[in-house]
């Protein structure tokens, strides 16, 4: 089952609205009384349908999961792509966990604790209620890309009361490298297992070898269990993602009761 509505983030964005989706494996249509662990994932538009994406090119993870059978739910929310004068909308500030400074752009706010607050206390909490879900820590998972995927990685330590598993797929660290690497290293530390890539042929604006590395370091360093691997001829693209799906999808659901 798939589904999709339209939500708003009124601490976001007032009564815009912006789309939501959800899939629910057909195994829940031959017994009603199983429940599923959740992925709730970032930028909802640019997972199921190609001609919704903003560069032409889905996840297609509905067709992923369908065709494979995965005993997961995924609930995604859009990021607000309307906002003039900014690429990409308002992406930049939603999925940012701090302020930074973007070249050309110059400085954005971080307003990452928002929409984190939304999807925790909304997003999930609906989710909850109208799904067949198993709501525990243990079963409730984060993934995203690019913006989506630094954010994962801050969220999952930041909520690790919330979410035990992540997967961070090309993760933008380099737009706030000082920042998200002192992050980590102030951590208190905690549990957590995370998959986490990036493509060797990712521009250097996006990706740098040295601070991906440093990063894996202190993650597993903090007593995160790390799966991290750098995609051969991989490049920054939903194209390349999902051909991840499947790694990712393995530490995800690994050993899971």
């Amino acid at each position: 089952m798939y589904k999709e509505w339209n939500v708003t983030i009124p601490a976001l964005t007032g009564d815009e609205e912006r789309m939501a989706c959800v899939y629910v494996p057909d195994s829940y249509l031959e017994d009603k009384n199983r429940r599923y662990p959740v992925l709730y994932m970032f930028d909802a538009h640019n997972l199921v349908d190609d001609s919704k994406t903003t560069f032409g090119n889905s996840w297609r993870i509905l067709e992923y999961m369908t065709k494979e059978d995965i005993p997961l739910i995924i609930a995604a929310v859009d990021c607000n792509r309307k906002t003039e004068g900014e690429p990409y909308g308002g992406r930049l500030s939603e999925y940012a966990p701090f302020d930074y400074v973007q070249p050309q752009l110059g400085g954005i706010k971080g307003r990452g604790d928002i929409t984190m607050d939304y999807f925790i206390n909304v997003f999930k909490r609906y989710i909850d209620e109208n799904y067949p879900t198993m709501p525990d820590r243990e079963h409730t998972f984060l993934a995203g890309s690019s913006m989506g995927g630094l954010m994962t990685v801050w969220a999952l330590l930041e909520y690790n009361d919330v979410f035990s598993r992540a997967a961070a797929l090309s993760p933008a660290f380099t737009f706030m490298p000082q920042q998200i690497k002192e992050y980590v290293e102030d951590w208190s530390g905690g549990s957590g297992i995370l998959y986490m890539d990036a493509g060797v042929l990712e521009p250097p604006t996006l990706f740098s070898a040295d601070l991906y590395s440093d990063i894996t370091a202190l993650l597993m360093k903090k007593g995160i269990l790390l799966t991290s691997r750098l995609v051969p001829n991989g490049i920054h693209s939903e194209k390349c993602w999902r051909k991840q799906l499947p790694l990712m999808m393995n530490t995800l659901l690994y050993d899971l009761e």
